[in-house]
C-alpha cells in the first residue's frame, strides 16, 4: 500500500508537472518558427523537425514601419504602471489592514469585518460594472490614456487585495509585540514602524507578489482606458493578432510577458513559507 501511495504521489507530480511545463515549451518552440514552420505539418524539436528562425523575436523590436510591433515602450510602460501601483497600493493597504486589526471602528451595524468587505467586493464586481465609472472619472480628471490614469486606476484595484492579505497576517502578529514597544517607549508610530513593520516583511512579500501579478496581467483596464497615447503590453500583444495569426511572434511576446512574473516569484518563494512570529516575542 505505501509503495503504491509512493509511486501514485510521483505519477500525479510529473502529470501535473507536464500539463504546467508543456504550454511553455511549446510557446518556446513556436518562437522560433516561421510563417511556412507553423502552417506545415506540427512540429516541435529544432534543427531535427525544423529549421530555427528569430523572425518571430525580431518583430518585437522591429518599428511598424519595417513591419514589427517593437513592444519596448510597452513594456517598460507596464513595468512602471505595476510598480507604482503595487508599491503605493501596499503603502496605503499596510496602513488600512494595521487599523482594521489593531482598532475597533463602528458605526451602526458596520464593523470591522463589513469594512474588510467593502474592499474586497471591489474585486467580486465584474470589471464592465467599474469600468464606465472609471472612464468618466479619468475624463473628468483629464487623464484618459495616461500612465497616471492608470496608476490611479490600479491602485483602486489592487489596495483591496492588499488589505485582505495583510489584515489576515496583521491578526496573526501577537498584540504582545505592540504592548512591549509601547512599554519601552515608542509612540503606536514607531511601534509600527520599527516592531510591527519588520515582522511583517513576509506578509508585505505575499501581497506585493499578488499586487504585481494582477496589476501586470490586466488586459480590460488598459485596453478601455487607453487610445493611442499609451500602450501597456497586454494591449500590444493582443494588436499582434490579425488575419493571419502570427504565432511564432505572439509565442515569443507571450514569453517576454511572463518572463518578469517568473523573476519575481523565485526572487520571493523563499519568503512564502515565512510568517511565523512564536519566536519575535522575546
Amino acid at each position: 500500500m505505501k509503495l503504491f501511495y509512493i509511486i501514485s504521489k510521483y505519477l500525479a507530480i510529473t502529470l501535473w508537472s507536464m500539463f504546467v511545463v508543456a504550454p511553455f515549451l511549446w510557446a518556446l518552440s513556436t518562437s522560433f518558427k516561421d510563417f511556412n514552420s507553423v502552417t506545415k505539418k506540427a512540429t516541435y524539436i529544432p534543427w531535427l523537425q525544423f529549421e530555427p528562425s528569430l523572425e518571430g523575436w525580431k518583430v518585437l523590436i522591429r518599428s511598424p514601419a519595417k513591419g514589427g510591433v517593437d513592444i519596448i515602450e510597452p513594456y517598460f510602460n507596464s513595468i512602471f504602471v505595476t510598480c507604482s501601483a503595487s508599491l503605493i497600493s501596499i503603502l496605503l493597504g499596510t496602513l488600512a489592514a494595521y487599523a482594521l486589526s489593531r482598532f475597533t471602528f463602528k458605526a451602526g451595524f458596520i464593523k470591522n469585518n463589513d469594512i474588510t468587505f467593502f474592499f474586497i467586493s471591489q474585486r467580486i464586481m465584474p470589471p464592465i460594472v467599474l469600468s464606465i465609472p472609471f472612464f468618466l472619472m479619468l475624463g473628468y480628471l483629464e487623464l484618459l490614456d495616461s500612465l497616471f490614469g492608470l496608476i490611479l486606476v490600479y491602485i483602486v484595484l489592487l489596495m483591496p487585495i492588499a488589505v485582505w492579505i495583510m489584515v489576515d497576517f496583521f491578526n496573526k502578529v501577537p498584540k504582545e509585540i505592540d504592548e512591549t514597544a509601547l512599554i519601552d517607549g515608542c509612540n503606536p508610530y514607531q511601534a509600527f514602524i520599527k516592531v510591527v513593520i519588520p515582522n511583517s516583511i513576509p506578509g508585505l512579500i505575499v501581497a506585493g507578489l499578488f499586487c504585481i501579478i494582477f496589476g501586470w496581467i490586466d488586459f480590460f483596464f488598459a485596453f478601455i482606458l487607453t487610445f493611442t497615447e499609451v500602450q501597456l503590453l497586454p494591449v500590444k500583444i493582443v494588436a499582434l493578432n490579425s488575419s493571419v495569426t502570427p504565432w511564432w511572434s505572439l509565442s515569443a511576446s507571450a514569453l517576454v510577458s511572463v518572463a518578469p512574473l517568473i523573476v519575481v516569484a523565485f526572487i520571493v518563494e523563499r519568503y512564502l513559507s515565512k510568517g511565523d512570529l512564536s519566536g519575535a516575542l522575546k
